[in-house]
C-alpha cells in the first residue's frame, strides 16, 4: 500500500493547499494530511479547528486522513507507515527551502521519498501567511480558502 503525509500547519487551509492534495489523491492509496504546529509562525487557529476544517473540506474523500502531530516529520511518517512526504511547490525559494529540508529528511529516513509538486499558476501567490495577514485586518478572504473552510474563520 502506497502512502504518503502531506505535512502543514494549514493555519488556515487554502485553495491552493487543496488543489496539491487533490492532485495527490490518485498517485496513493492512502493520504495524510499532518497538522503540525510550527512554532516559528504566529497562529491563528488553533490544531483542534485547523483538524475540524480540513476534515470538512475532505469530508468525501475516503482515502484522505486528517492528523495532528508534534516532533519531527520524517519519525510520523514512520509512526503511520507513509513511504512519501508530499511538499507543494509555489515559487523558486520555496524549491531551495524544500530541497534543503528533503535533503535533510532523506539523511534522518532514507526510505521516506520527498515529491514536489509545483502549483498551479493560479495559485503560486496564496499562502495561509498573506491570508492570516488579510483576516486580522477583516478582509475578504474567500477567494482564497475553499468554502468548506469558511465557517471555521
Amino acid at each position: 500500500m502506497k502512502t504518503a503525509l502531506f505535512p502543514g500547519s494549514f493555519d488556515p487551509v487554502t485553495k491552493a493547499h487543496v488543489d496539491i492534495i487533490k492532485r495527490s489523491i490518485g498517485l496513493f492509496d492512502k493520504l495524510y494530511i499532518g497538522v503540525g504546529d510550527n512554532s516559528s509562525k504566529k497562529g491563528l487557529l488553533t490544531i483542534e479547528k485547523r483538524e475540524q476544517m480540513l476534515r470538512a473540506v475532505f469530508k468525501d474523500e475516503p482515502k484522505i486522513h486528517v492528523v495532528a502531530y508534534e516532533g519531527l516529520t520524517v519519525e510520523f511518517c514512520k509512526s503511520i507507515g507513509a513511504q512519501y512526504m508530499i511538499r507543494g511547490i509555489r515559487t523558486v525559494s520555496d524549491f531551495e527551502y524544500e530541497k534543503a529540508i528533503a535533503q535533510m529528511n532523506h539523511s534522518l529516513a532514507p526510505d521516506i521519498e520527498s515529491i514536489f509538486i509545483v502549483s498551479k499558476p493560479g495559485y503560486s501567490s496564496i499562502s495561509s501567511t498573506i491570508v492570516r495577514d488579510i483576516l486580522r485586518h477583516k478582509g475578504d478572504v474567500s477567494q482564497f480558502i475553499p468554502k468548506e473552510a469558511l465557517a471555521y474563520l
